[in-house]
């Protein structure tokens, strides 16, 4: 039977990195992002370099809730099962809380929280009947660690971050693992413009292998919290 993979924001950064580790292994990808022209570019090179894989997506906005909707009853529409979810669909807006646009909480909420929650809620019950799968939730070093800037940013994070814990504890009994997933600075399109060395962050490719050594540990076990940082500490 084919395993699928169900990531978020699959397009460029961490997303793409899992889906190319994924991929490789075998599994086929159901995936989104806001651009369709990316989308296409993904499903061309993924096909092309692991032909046992197949690429699904759907071009849609998760921080906007009619598009959330529209991309749940797409992957519905497949009907096939969803062995690992990661939500990874995520935004970063640098702002003080004092200072930042009153806009700036909610869209994060919608964009970094609301995403994942609602995506949870489509997959989780299937996951929970066949008492098998795994969630992976994006969250940061910001989930942890408060800094100036941060802003809304980390009370989005700290919010997925507890959505992660809680979701754990829900699922243990149904035998569904959750991972919460802590990433330091990743060398992503995030990170455009910052007058730094590549060398000085971390690779999507990092994390991805990390998510994926996560998953494949026996049914006994669960990784709980994967925290990655770069090797000479947050920036």
């Amino acid at each position: 039977m084919h395993q699928y993979i169900l990531v978020t924001g699959g397009t460029k950064g961490i997303g793409r990195a899992v889906i190319e580790q994924f991929a490789k292994e075998g599994f086929h990808i159901i995936t989104c992002s806001r651009n369709e022209k990316d989308l296409q570019k993904l499903k061309l090179e993924i096909e092309q370099n692991y032909t046992f894989s197949k690429v699904f997506y759907h071009e849609a906005d998760l921080s906007d809730r009619d598009s959330q909707k529209r991309f749940v009853k797409y992957v519905q529409s497949l009907n096939v099962q969803v062995d690992v979810l990661v939500n990874n669909s995520g935004l970063f807006i640098p702002g003080k809380i004092t200072e930042e646009d009153d806009e700036a909480l909610p869209f994060m909420i919608n964009t970094n929280l609301y995403s994942a929650y609602y995506m949870t809620k489509a997959v989780v019950p299937g996951m929970i009947s066949r008492r098998s799968g795994h969630i992976f939730n994006m969250c940061s070093t910001a989930s942890i660690t408060a800094y100036t800037n941060g802003g809304s940013y980390c009370i989005s994070k700290f919010a997925i971050y507890g959505m992660s814990k809680v979701l754990r504890e829900e699922l243990k009994e149904h035998n569904v693992r959750v991972t919460a997933v802590l990433p330091g600075a990743t060398h992503t399109a995030s990170w455009e413009g910052i007058d730094l060395p590549p060398e000085r962050f971390m690779k999507s490719d990092d994390v991805a292998m990390a998510i994926w050594g996560a998953y494949n540990l026996s049914l006994n076990s669960v990784v709980e919290e994967i925290l990655i940082r770069p090797q000479l500490g947050d920036l």
